[in-house]
């Protein structure tokens, strides 16, 4: 059963690959554009045979040290030693394989873990500007304490999820500041981001950015009607007003006349407008007339 679930890196698509090389980290890539091993985006940086830059490193160290050869003296091709290193990746952590009655089976010898407690929340992917969305990653915020053996295993063993690689990072939450009060931190911004490969693309449900235009535009009609959001933002609209009206928001009421709405604010303003334009206009008036008798007053 557990031979299905093997991961095989030599037969990725070609954006599972790109992908890879893309999350590669920034350490990592600084190093091989020093080495003159920089690739262009949406490039994979594999070997036909499939290996990245390490393995095939890896691979030309074992070969130097001898440790390649097949009983008839002829070393193991790059495919051959891909294939070999993936099967002792895709292992299943914590199962072995025993005989029984002639017969091979599965028999677990780590401590099984029932309802774990553990949550994998997943999110969208960072896409940047101008680029597809990639279905060949995933995005979870797990707790700090889980390793990427654990969330291979989880993946793996929970949903069938097949992998091929693993970044992790931490995020730690900025400190909150109080007067008077010790400084504090957000659980909920204190987190470990897991990127995960993936072999079988996976598109994010109901991404908006995928979506055409008319579908985007009923999704988020569908929004507004049941989440509320218009309301939501009236009422802070509102809430807003009323902080200005008193010092502390309490006994305030609506008012008639110019603050009971916005049509009431312009049609003053335009009539304010109007008087300062009728002024400005009886005066040059009166400039003009003026101006029309003082040749007369002098002859």
């Amino acid at each position: 059963m557990f031979a299905t679930l093997r991961r095989l890196y030599a037969t990725l698509p070609d954006a599972a690959a790109a992908a890879r090389t893309a999350s590669t980290p920034r350490a990592v890539r600084i190093r091989r554009a020093q080495q003159g091993l920089d690739v262009e985006p949406q490039e994979s940086d594999a070997t036909p045979a499939g290996l990245t830059p390490t393995e095939f490193a890896r691979y030309q160290r074992a070969l130097a040290k001898g440790e390649l050869f097949r009983d008839d003296g002829t070393n193991l091709a790059e495919a051959e030693w891909l294939e070999r290193l993936d099967s002792r990746r895709s292992r299943l952590r914590g199962v072995r394989q025993a005989s029984k009655e002639g017969e091979e089976e599965a028999e677990v010898v780590g401590q099984k873990i029932y309802l774990p407690n553990i949550i994998f929340k997943m999110v969208r992917n960072h896409t940047p500007a101008g680029q597809p969305y990639n279905p060949y990653e995933a995005t979870f915020r797990v707790p700090q304490s889980v390793t990427k053996t654990d969330i291979r295993s989880y993946l793996l063993a929970v949903y069938g999820v097949q992998t091929t690689y693993i970044r992790t990072d931490n995020y730690q939450s900025p400190l909150l500041k109080r007067p008077g009060k010790p400084a504090t931190t957000l659980p909920d911004r204190t987190y470990k981001r897991a990127v995960v490969g993936l072999v079988e693309p996976f598109y994010y449900p109901l991404a908006e950015e995928d979506m055409p235009r008319q579908e985007r535009e009923a999704r988020q009609k569908w929004l507004r009607e049941r989440l509320l959001i218009d309301k939501r933002d009236t009422d802070r609209q509102l809430y807003f007003l009323r902080m200005t009206r008193s010092v502390n928001g309490k006994g305030w009421k609506w008012r008639t006349g110019v603050t009971a709405s916005r049509g009431n604010i312009l049609r003053l303003i335009a009539e304010r407008r109007a008087e300062r334009e009728q002024v400005v206009e009886d005066v040059k008036a009166r400039i003009r007339e003026e101006r029309g008798r003082a040749p007369a007053e002098v002859v």
